[in-house]
């Protein structure tokens, strides 16, 4: 709490400086951690309020011998238990980027419209998901599906920790469901891999040759703006070497696009990067696991029963409907402490 209270004065110092917003990014960067760090502080004090109020009105049921109270101070206990569970789970959001913003793409898997069906509900998923959370949803380039669904689509989802939470969603998820699209009535398996890396904004050095780019022009499509199907304002770069492909359509102008574009793969470059790494020191370990296409992190039976499972902490509900409207929490919190725990 000291350490927090020293950053907090500091940072208000800073936000103080009437040439702050000289720039604007940097300025942004200070506000979001300041903001964040000013909500676990009032988290914490309320938490430690509620205790002392819990507290003091269980010792005078005692002496009163008001056991009616016991139900109300249970009840209180239990919401107490519930927000501590969600401040510690903060406290493991201690990666080098997990407070930043994040990108998150859907693509499709082999199957055609029941695939990218499948990846247009994931995509309302993890939109419901970020508005119970109050993360703000930005779409970067969308492609429809020929006759539903979509061929790929990339959001932007900022608020405090989107990318620690998130990356816990990295992988292939797969459906199992009878297919609305299949007028015999049989069941279908389908997949769609998530890809979440961390808006790194400058302060990774990422060397990108203009000779390794190749950059396209398109008209805007899908999830709009007044300028959607106007112009070829659109931009998709390819990168040559590691053959990453990062497109941006959701900007008024063609420079635009292509600034976030750049922003976005650098960003995965540097993630690429990452796991090259940790995966050499897994193998070193001797503790490598497949990640390859089809390898599921998660499944979602819809028929004959009703399902959602995770695979790497066997975590499950039988509410689909629920984790379809973005009910996510079960599946991240449960992936984040297992992970915090392995790692500690």
């Amino acid at each position: 709490m000291d350490t927090k209270k020293a950053r907090i004065a500091d940072l208000s110092d800073q936000a103080s400086n009437p040439h702050l917003w000289d720039d604007p990014a940097g300025a942004q960067k200070i506000l979001q951690e300041l903001d964040a760090l000013k909500k676990q502080v009032d988290e914490i004090h309320q938490l430690e309020n509620q205790e002392t109020e819990l507290s003091e009105l269980l010792e005078m049921a005692v002496a009163e011998g008001e056991e009616s109270l016991f139900a109300e101070i249970e009840t209180g206990v239990q919401e107490l238990k519930k927000a501590l569970s969600g401040l510690e789970l903060t406290t493991m959001l201690n990666g080098q980027f997990d407070a930043y913003n994040a990108y998150l793409t859907i693509h499709p898997g082999a199957g055609g419209t029941e695939s990218q069906d499948w990846a247009e509900m994931l995509l309302r998923m993890y939109i419901r998901w970020s508005e119970k959370r109050g993360f703000r949803v930005e779409f970067m380039d969308y492609q429809p599906g020929d006759e539903a669904g979509i061929k790929s689509v990339t959001i932007y989802i900022s608020g405090t920790n989107s990318f620690g939470y998130l990356r816990s969603e990295k992988g292939v998820h797969r459906l199992v469901r009878i297919s609305p699209f299949d007028a015999s009535g049989r069941r279908h398996t389908s997949f769609s891999s998530i890809d979440i890396v961390p808006d790194i904004e400058d302060e990774i050095a990422i060397e990108i040759r203009p000779e390794d780019l190749k950059v396209d022009t398109y008209r805007s499509s899908g999830a709009g703006g007044q300028h959607v199907n106007k112009t070829e304002s659109a931009i998709r770069i390819t990168h040559l070497p590691s053959g990453i492909v990062v497109a941006c359509q959701n900007e008024r102008s063609q420079f635009q696009n292509r600034d976030r574009a750049m922003q976005m793969l650098k960003a995965k470059l540097y993630e690429l990067e990452r796991e090259e790494q940790a995966a050499k020191m897994a193998q070193i370990k001797g503790e490598y696991a497949d990640i390859a296409w089809g390898s599921q992190i998660r499944s979602y039976v819809f028929c004959p029963y009703t399902m959602v499972k995770d695979h790497r902490t066997e975590a499950e509900t039988g509410n689909v409907q629920a984790v379809m409207d973005g009910e996510l929490d079960l599946f991240i919190e449960t992936y984040l402490k297992s992970r915090f725990n392995k790692e500690s």
